[in-house]
């Protein structure tokens, strides 16, 4: 017993001086000033390397709290948040931004990264699998994004990236629109026709100016009709010959005595 204690002990200085003759890992960005750091960042930012840029802008930041350098970090670590895929995480940065600088000469800039961040979050596995398309999705990203265009378009309305924010908007608009119409698609594939009314009005009152409020109006003709409601199916149609008098809806009942709507 008192061999093992020995060789035990033995062991155990060993091990203890083995590993104070490790070297120990030092930190390489020690001493480096405000202009080394950001440099280093922003090259690790252009290379690709977003976690390391996002290492180096968190220690610049951290060792110089304050002036032009921290600033700047904050806003490139979220936009390198959002090159590697962390949209959260670039929403925080950016919302952190705007929260600590409202006044910043750059700030129009964050409210479009912002927007930009939503706009393209990733389908995920599932969505790249089925390519499915932004209009069977969940519309709070597509919500979220187009609110934050919107805030840059109301506040900066000069600034150089509010007309891509404008033109993004408007696809935005399209995309809600189609997302609200294709659930009243499928309401009415299920025959839960009040259901389908629904959405489509919800898309008609949203958003007016979408191309999508063509057969929203569409369905709420063809439910109405099945639904034996023919008051509101005739406002309905009235409402839709006014707004869409060459509306692809009405070709193929042009030759037949039934209404068109019957033959959808």
């Amino acid at each position: 017993m008192r061999s093992l204690a020995v060789i035990a002990a033995l062991f155990l200085v060993t091990l203890i001086a083995g590993c104070g003759l490790l070297p120990e890992q030092q930190d390489e960005t020690v001493g480096w000033s405000a202009n080394k750091l950001y440099t280093e960042a922003k090259e690790a930012l252009n290379d690709g390397a977003y976690d390391k840029s996002i290492k180096y802008f968190e220690k610049l930041e951290s060792r110089y709290p304050y002036g032009r350098y921290a600033q700047q970090a904050q806003i490139d670590i979220a936009y390198a948040y959002w090159k590697q895929n962390e949209p959260a995480s670039a929403v925080a940065a950016c919302d952190r931004f705007i929260k600590l600088h409202p006044n910043h000469p750059n700030v129009d800039y964050v409210y479009y990264l912002r927007g930009l961040v939503n706009f393209n979050e990733d389908l995920g596995i599932l969505g790249q699998i089925s390519q499915q398309d932004m209009t069977e999705r969940d519309p709070k990203g597509a919500r979220e994004s187009f609110d934050s265009f919107r805030e840059l378009v109301t506040r900066y309305p000069d600034s150089k990236y509010t007309p891509d924010a404008i033109l993004r908007m408007k696809y935005l608009v399209n995309a809600l629109a189609s997302l609200e119409v294709h659930v009243a698609r499928y309401y009415m594939k299920r025959t839960a026709y009040v259901a389908a009314v629904n959405r489509a009005q919800f898309a008609l009152k949203q958003y007016p100016e979408a191309a999508a409020t063509e057969e929203a109006l569409f369905i709420m003709v063809k439910a109405y009709d099945l639904m034996g409601m023919n008051d509101l199916r005739d406002d309905a149609e009235r409402v839709m010959r006014k707004n869409y008098p060459n509306s692809i809806y009405y070709t193929r009942g042009l030759e037949r005595k039934e209404p068109w709507w019957k033959l959808w």
